[in-house]
């Protein structure tokens, strides 16, 4: 179970410091086509989502990784989850509902993460 906690773990990290890194570079994200809501969320809380993502990437190797406050891996983890609600709930009105499924799946994922490191297999 450590090993595919630590697969997903990874998964999620750079998937999230990649989006994290495109909601601070916008004319990144633009230039995507499944990334056109990027332009609707205000540029001050876009940067803070990104800086938040990132923040959450790192923290779900590093901690773990280098054994330094490891609880702060499964609390990333968290963080992400109540992140991708966000998510959900932006996506929702907008009906843009491939980003809504792939956000249930990341949501999902960060759940199993959170659980795993929590209750699991503890760091």
């Amino acid at each position: 179970m450590n090993t595919v906690l630590w697969i997903v773990q990874i998964l999620l990290a750079l998937l999230f410091l990649f989006h994290g890194w495109m909601m601070l570079t916008t004319t990144t994200a633009v230039s995507q086509p499944m990334m056109g809501y990027v332009l609707a969320i205000p540029v001050p809380f876009r940067r803070f989502i990104g800086v938040a993502e990132i923040l959450a990437g790192v923290g779900l190797i590093l901690p773990a990784l280098t054994g330094i406050l490891p609880w702060l891996t499964p609390l990333a983890a968290v963080a992400l989850v109540i992140v991708m609600i966000g998510a959900v709930l932006f996506h929702i009105p907008r009906k843009e509902y491939p980003n809504i499924v792939f956000n249930l799946i990341l949501l999902a994922l960060a759940a199993f993460v959170a659980y795993g490191r929590i209750v699991v297999a503890p760091l």
